[in-house]
Order: structure tokens, then sequence, then C-alpha cells
């Protein structure tokens, strides 16, 4: 199912702590039923296969646990969209964001959610997962209490980060305006433009299609202002 090693693209990310490339089959080729996306690092190379082309490249700490590579022709989006980050705008959010709610928060240490939410805490933010099932279960993700919807949350929500497929993200999106939070931060292969369009119309920030994982080290980001 690949196309010939002269028609994959190769692309580069570096960070302070690691420098890796990574192949990326073109846009042209996401029609295909199933396509293999390799990782190469300093450790030995995993492959992953994802009959909708959209899998996130987990285990390969510090910087490639978050980064999903996602089709550009599925119902959801396009990668042109008309909807761009700003640096301004994701490092005020970074910034001013004290209390963030991480819908689709995980339990397994594998999963982005999981190890992002750890990643945040670790940088001074206070992060409530959100997660019907776990809550259900009256367990803790760590040592924070699992909440069913954003609007049990007894807290007053600066940012809503978003771990949910770009269709799902609209409803989170607004279950955010309707809380009154400050941002939504729709993590990487997450794509609602309307949704974004209500929710700056509502006054909210927004970053999509993003992984605050990655920003707050490329934007040199030492955590939320006291």
């Amino acid at each position: 199912h690949l196309p010939p090693h002269d028609e994959i693209l190769s692309c580069q990310k570096s960070t302070k702590q690691a420098s890796l490339s990574f192949l990326m089959v073109p846009w042209s080729y996401s029609k295909l039923p199933s396509v293999a996306f390799a990782l190469f690092s300093s450790t030995p190379s995993k492959y992953y296969l994802n009959q909708h082309v959209q899998k996130v490249l987990s285990n390969y700490p510090p910087f490639y646990q978050c980064i999903t590579i996602s089709t550009a022709r599925n119902s959801y989006h396009s990668i042109s969209m008309s909807f761009r980050n700003d640096d301004d705008t994701i490092r005020k959010v970074l910034k001013t964001s004290k209390t963030i709610a991480l819908v689709g928060a995980s339990h397994k240490p594998e999963r982005a959610s999981n190890y992002v939410m750890h990643y945040l805490q670790s940088f001074g933010y206070r992060v409530i997962p959100i997660n019907p099932v776990l809550a259900k279960k009256n367990e803790s993700l760590h040592n924070e209490k699992v909440y069913s919807s954003l609007e049990d949350v007894p807290l007053s929500i600066d940012m809503v980060d978003i771990f949910r497929n770009s269709n799902d993200a609209g409803g989170v999106v607004d279950e955010a305006i309707a809380v009154g939070a400050k941002s939504v931060w729709l993590q990487i292969g997450v794509v609602n433009e309307e949704a974004a369009k209500r929710a700056n119309e509502a006054g909210l920030m927004v970053v999509m299609d993003a992984c605050p994982k990655m920003e707050i080290p490329r934007l040199g980001v030492d955590g939320p202002d006291e």
C-alpha cells in the first residue's frame, strides 16, 4: 500500500530535548485503504497502520507522544482550512490558564491524553480530567477526581483541552461556552472550524490542531502566570 520511496515526504521537527524525523505519506495517497507511517528516532522504529489514515504516534518521549498524522480528505476538515493559529494567542492561553479541563482523559498511560495531562501538571497547571465512564467508577487520574462533564466541575475553568474526534469536538466547544471557559484547545488532528467560529463569537480564545505539550517548549512558556 505504500507509494514509491521518492514519493514520500520527509519532515523534520526539533526541540531542546530531541531532533526527530518522520516520514509522511502525501495527501494524494489518503484514499488508500491503509497507510503505514514510520517514526525514526534514537529508539527502534515503530510502524503504525491505520485505515482512517489518522494515528497518534506514541511511546516516543518526550516530544512526539502527542503528534498526530491525519488525512486531509475526510468529512471534518481540509489541510487548507481557513483557521490559522496565532503564536500570541497560544502564548496568552498558556500564560493565563491556571485551571484546565481535559475532555477525553484516559487512565491508560500510553494514551496522549494521559501523559499530556501529567505534562501540564508538571508545569503548574491544575488539570481536571473529564470522562463519563471513569467518573461513574469514581476514579482519579494523576491525583485529580474524574468528572463526567464540564458542568459537573465545581471550579472556574480557564481552558478546555479537547481530546475527541473532530465531529464530537463541536459539542464539547458548546459546553465550554456554556460553562464560561476562557479558551478551547483542540488537539492535533481535531479540527472543527464551525465550532471554532462559535467559540470566537462567544469571546473565547481558540487554538486548534495543536498540542500544548509541543507549544510550551516551542514558545518557551514556563507555566501559567501567578
